[in-house]
């Protein structure tokens, strides 16, 4: 683990140096720090003997430099985090906003940092070292305390108007730890002993129509391509529907590491908006004897994938209702969404033994299926965020969520109550 004192002296020089002292010319140069302030409260109603109870403090630290001049510019990219315990306990922890050492213990602070070399030529840039990543086939998660990073190299382009991206990545850094050579998991692939590629295509989303084109593999484990259709109709001001479509197909490749998978996973979204208010509905099916896996936190686009569950079990059916409400007439900035979500017909009794779906039952002392047939579960999130618009306080944020769980014993999830409240503070010190 990385000492605080390790980390905070380089950003310290950073956030008060002048831009003069920075180099005289900051153009495209910028430093941001974002305070974060997470609270999560998690009912288990007993399930696992304890509730889990956190709050922390961190701060991240955002550096993007300009552009060497010529052909080829040459920049550098560096992020640093340091976290701290406000509030936890052996028995508590475990909530992912803390490490947690054998015991049971949340370690009292941590702190990392980590950078990449970029490169720009024309309309390409090359980024190598360890970063954030969005794409469809591969995205790191920023849900807690410390976003994900991945370790590897990212080239991106654009041709036509239109956005592409490949990459390829070997070592990844997860929400509560310091190591930048951990694994990322999934529901039964692992990125232990693999790394993980993809390359891909969209279209600009400023367009009525637009689509994307993606193809990941993890080594060893699967192959998998997405693919994406959306469109948008303006009736009026205010006015509009809009739908997306998303739909993943994947198969196990190699040695198979997490055993036989062949899924496609599939999900359709409609929006109608009307002024201040939006409705939605939404539907997801998963065809296939395992679960959709992915790796990385937030690599499922698909519309039901929420708060807590991802409604992405065994041949899995859902349906989602989703209300938006913007308050901006009583507070610029507020707003209001409630969405419910309910899966169904999931049987995961095909799933193969040899795979990675399955979980050792010590009365039959022998493997089986993860989740069983006639799998249901349905989960409730209701969330209300504020942000500041203006002022010395632009950028602000406070949300505050409330997610209930409920699953049957087939479904194997857990019944949870719980609370998120972050509070988010920007502070831009070059841009």
């Amino acid at each position: 683990m990385l000492s605080i004192r390790l980390v905070f002296p380089p950003l310290f020089w950073l956030c008060c140096m002048s831009p003069a002292h920075a180099g005289g010319d900051t153009d495209g140069t910028r430093l941001q720090v974002l305070g974060r302030n997470f609270y999560l409260d998690t009912d288990n109603h007993g399930a696992l003997g304890a509730d889990n109870r956190e709050w922390a403090q961190g701060f991240i630290a955002r550096f993007e430099s300009a552009f060497t001049p010529g052909v080829v510019g040459v920049g550098v990219d560096a992020h640093g985090f340091a976290g701290f315990r406000l509030d936890s306990g052996r028995g508590r922890s475990g909530t992912g906003l803390l490490p947690v050492d054998d015991e049971g213990r949340a370690a009292s602070d941590y702190s990392d940092a980590g950078l990449a070399l970029k490169l720009r030529a024309g309309d390409m840039r090359l980024s190598l070292g360890e970063m954030e990543v969005e794409t469809p086939v591969f995205d790191t998660a920023d849900k807690r305390l410390q976003p994900e990073y991945a370790s590897g190299a990212l080239l991106q382009g654009t041709v036509q108007g239109y956005d592409w991206s490949a990459g390829r990545f070997h070592a990844f850094k997860n929400q509560n730890e310091t190591s930048s050579d951990s694994d990322f998991d999934g529901y039964g692939a692992s990125t232990r002993g693999s790394s993980i590629s993809f390359a891909g295509i969209q279209s600009p989303g400023s367009e009525p129509w637009g689509g994307a084109l993606y193809a990941g593999s993890l080594s060893d484990t699967w192959n998998e391509l997405y693919a994406n259709l959306h469109q948008r109709t303006d009736f009026a001001a205010g006015r509009s529907f809009s739908w997306t479509l998303d739909a993943y197909r994947t198969r196990d490749t190699g040695s198979a590491k997490a055993g036989a998978i062949d899924t496609l996973a599939w999900s359709l979204f409609g929006k109608l908006t009307l002024g201040a208010q939006a409705f939605a509905l939404g539907y997801q099916k998963i065809h296939g004897d395992t679960p959709f896996d992915f790796i990385g936190g937030d690599s499922i686009y698909l519309a039901n994938a929420i708060k807590y569950a991802d409604f992405n079990g065994p041949n899995e059916r859902s349906l989602q209702a989703r209300y938006d409400l913007d308050l901006a007439a009583l507070l610029p900035g507020l707003t209001f969404t409630a969405r419910y979500v309910r899966g169904s017909h999931i049987d995961g009794t095909h799933a193969p033994l040899d795979g990675a779906y399955t979980r050792f039952d010590a009365q039959l002392q022998q493997q089986v299926p993860t989740q069983g047939k006639g799998g249901k579960h349905w989960e409730r999130d209701l969330d209300l965020a504020y942000r500041v618009a203006s002022g010395q306080a632009a950028g602000t944020l406070l949300h505050f969520t409330y997610v209930s769980h409920r699953a049957n014993a087939a479904q194997a999830g857990r019944d949870i109550d719980r609370i998120y409240l972050v509070i988010e503070y920007p502070f831009e010190l070059i841009r």
